[in-house]
């Protein structure tokens, strides 16, 4: 069953309710079901949790195109391991960066301390947004357990106009460790050394969980997974 012969009035809801039953990575399987992969759009920080979804989706449909926002403030490990997993996964990984001339305003004014939700919107959500424009559903590997924002989110959840997809969003800490250890996935690099997520640089420091995230500063999400992206405004 594709989405596009399904009666435009399924809501999140009901999807959420039809996927409830499977494990995640039969959720991974079905949504194939439902969209064709040129509709289906995944992106990934190849931060500290990355690895479980792009090992996932290289074993369930290795064709799949993974987009990473390069936002220039990435530490040299995250690129490494980035290139590390592209080749080891063999993941069609796609760039995307920021409008060049923004992109330098944000360095040489450090937007990142007095602007940090100016930054995100300029290095990682403006330059998604002409992506997200031409998909039809977003696979996001959020889990419950990170955040408090994460713990309301559903299985389905709509975001401006586009479908947000969370396979994981019902496992535990234990059990995503467990798959990590079982299937040796390699581990981001800051991680041994007590980085718990990461993103860039400047906005990053040692922190259990997302706690090293924007501290401080009450931020823990960079708008890409929060109701930002509105299409149709009008």
């Amino acid at each position: 069953m594709n989405y596009a012969h399904i009666d435009s009035t399924v809501s999140t809801e009901e999807l959420s309710e039809i996927f409830r039953p499977y494990d995640f990575q039969q959720r991974i399987y079905k949504i194939y079901e439902y969209f064709d992969i040129d509709d289906v759009l995944v992106t990934s920080s190849f931060g500290t949790k990355s690895v479980f979804l792009l090992h996932l989706l290289s074993k369930i449909n290795p064709d799949q195109k993974i987009h990473f926002i390069d936002t220039s403030y990435h530490f040299p490990e995250t690129i490494a391991y980035k290139e590390q997993l592209t080749a080891s996964l063999n993941l069609n990984v796609i760039d995307v960066v920021p409008e060049p001339r923004e992109n330098s305003l944000t360095r040489e004014e450090k937007w990142w301390i007095e602007h940090p939700k100016m930054c995100c919107a300029i290095n990682k959500i403006s330059p998604l947004e002409p992506i997200i424009a031409g998909h039809k559903v977003w696979i996001a590997g959020l889990m419950a357990f990170q955040t408090e924002f994460r713990s309301h989110l559903d299985i389905f959840s709509q975001q401006g106009d586009i479908i947000k997809f969370h396979p994981f969003i019902d496992i535990d800490e234990g059990e995503f460790l467990y798959h990590l250890s079982y299937h040796k996935l390699p581990r981001h690099p800051l991680e041994a050394e007590g980085f718990g997520s990461i993103g860039c640089t400047h906005c990053t420091e040692k922190g259990h969980g997302r706690s090293g995230r924007w501290a401080a500063t009450g931020k823990t999400e960079c708008g890409l997974h929060p109701n930002y992206f509105l299409r149709n405004k009008g």
